[in-house]
């Protein structure tokens, strides 16, 4: 069977959109870190979409790989001529396939980091964004994190990021150059899922750059831009299944597609000092204020993904789909979202949130998506703090209760608890310590996981952590659910 590529678009069915664009048609102008799944079915979508129609060609992007499992997105991509397929999976059964050609280019960085590097410098380039996921950075005020304190950081200034190890020291170590060839800087924009993202972003590239050189650090405050984004679009990772599916219904092996839910929203901070593509014309809101947008999508949204990833799994479900079927789970979900999410909320004019949030039950219960609870209860020790942790802290602020939100932090020790035990996989770069952590009494969760350690002083959040703890360890997750007051 074919690969997937150039010479076979003609091929596929003529339901498949393909690009109405060539490689010699774009030009790169963005440089983006974090190639996944999710930069694929999101951002790369849209200016898929802007070429498609004829705008937008002048920014074409740019995929570098820093880890070693990126090799892998190299291959796939250059045996592809950079193409691969992206497919909407609709709720009732229908799946809508396309052909995305907007990264015509992927560098490997340990493999080729001049070339990065040059791509980077090129005046072509105006925008570097990056889908790190949350425990990327390596400045964050929630978490506590130091650049300096960060062992890959330390090798890249020790050698005067003559071998850059991260994003930021690449950033750093490109905006240095340009600086010293007086090209404009890129403006550097965060598209990952935490709150505030583009003042994270600033800390840790500024971070970085005071380590090398003070003077390029506050050139760089002054002169580079961080817009802030908040992206949406649940995209899980790709399964065995959705590449025989590829074969089954295009005729030719695409060595990764994308599957994603239908619905997609981007909402950016409109600060763009060496410009952007026109992304207004694709749906894409920009604005002045991203904040409330962004409250919204992280509070509800990734804060119930947090509710159902640990105390779905432990109630035997596999899937979000299969969990929010569950009429007494999905009620926990939404009690979380309804009574605790929502009135810590600034809502912007014109908003509806009910429709906001009926819709995500829609988005949750999407029987075709086959999102994995365990995809969502990967690094919940950055997660829990970023989604959750605000909402209980602004309720107990108010003198309110969040017998909910506590649960979601029973839920979270007692998976901590099977782990140590080998009965549950527990994805963190905090996993040591977090069974640790859950090992002891019920309180010694709160105290000693940091960012949990402002709520043991709370006698009513406590309160309500050990009833939800003491719930689950007598009558599992049933009893949690039938027990929220």
């Amino acid at each position: 069977m074919k690969r997937l590529g150039r010479s076979v678009l003609g091929l596929l069915p003529d339901n498949v959109a393909v690009p109405q664009y060539g490689d010699q048609d774009v030009r790169v102008g963005i440089v983006h870190f974090g190639v996944g799944n999710f930069h694929r079915a999101h951002q790369a979508m849209y200016l898929d979409r802007l070429m498609n129609v004829g705008l937008a060609r002048d920014w074409a992007i740019c995929g570098v790989g820093l880890l070693e499992r990126d090799a892998r997105m190299r291959d796939a991509l250059r045996g592809q001529d950079g193409l691969y397929t992206l497919t909407l999976r609709h709720p009732d059964g229908t799946d809508e396939t396309s052909v995305v050609g907007s990264i015509p280019r992927f560098l490997y960085a340990p493999e080729q980091p001049e070339a990065v590097l040059a791509q980077m410098v090129s005046p072509d380039v105006r925008i570097v964004s990056l889908t790190i996921t949350e425990g990327g950075y390596v400045a964050d005020p929630i978490n506590g994190r130091n650049p300096e304190d960060d062992p890959l950081v330390a090798a890249e200034v020790a050698s005067g990021l003559a071998q850059p190890r991260t994003a930021f020291g690449w950033i750093v170590a490109a905006l240095r150059e340009r600086r010293a060839r007086g090209i404009a800087p890129f403006t550097v924009l965060s598209c990952d899922n935490i709150p505030g993202n583009g003042q994270v972003c600033r800390m840790s590239v500024e971070g970085v750059a005071r380590l090398v050189d003070p003077q390029l650090a506050k050139w760089i405050a002054a002169e580079v831009a961080f817009p802030a984004t908040m992206v949406d679009r649940i995209t899980p990772v790709t399964a065995p299944a959705d590449l025989d599916r590829i074969r089954e219904t295009l005729g030719v092996e695409d060595a990764w597609p994308v599957a994603s839910e239908p619905f997609t929203q981007w909402v950016v901070e409109d600060h763009f000092p060496t410009g952007c593509p026109p992304l207004e014309q694709v749906g894409v809101t920009l604005t002045a204020d991203v904040e409330p947008y962004e409250a919204i999508k992280l509070r509800l949204l990734n804060g119930a993904h947090q509710a159902m990833a640990y105390l779905g799994q432990l109630a035997g479900f596999t899937y979000v789909d299969e969990a929010c079927a569950d009429p007494r789970f999905a009620g926990f979900v939404r009690a979380y979202i309804e009574r605790e999410g929502v009135p810590t909320l600034t809502v912007p004019d014109g908003f509806d949130l009910p429709g906001y949030i009926e819709q995500l039950f829609e988005r949750f219960g999407n029987p075709q998506v086959r999102d994995p609870l365990a995809r969502l209860s990967v690094d919940t020790s950055n997660r829990i703090p970023k989604f959750v942790l605000p909402v209980v802290a602004d309720r107990l602020a108010a003198g309110s209760s969040c017998p909910v939100g506590a649960a979601v932090i029973a839920a979270w020790r007692a998976g901590c608890r099977l782990a140590a035990q080998g009965r549950f996989i527990l994805d963190d770069a905090d996993a040591t310590s977090l069974v640790t952590a859950a090992g002891g009494d019920r309180r010694d969760f709160l105290t000693q996981v940091p960012t949990l350690a402002p709520f043991a002083a709370n006698p009513g959040f406590v309160a309500a952590f050990e009833r939800a703890a003491d719930l689950l360890e007598r009558g599992g997750p049933d009893a949690l659910i039938d027990g929220i007051e």
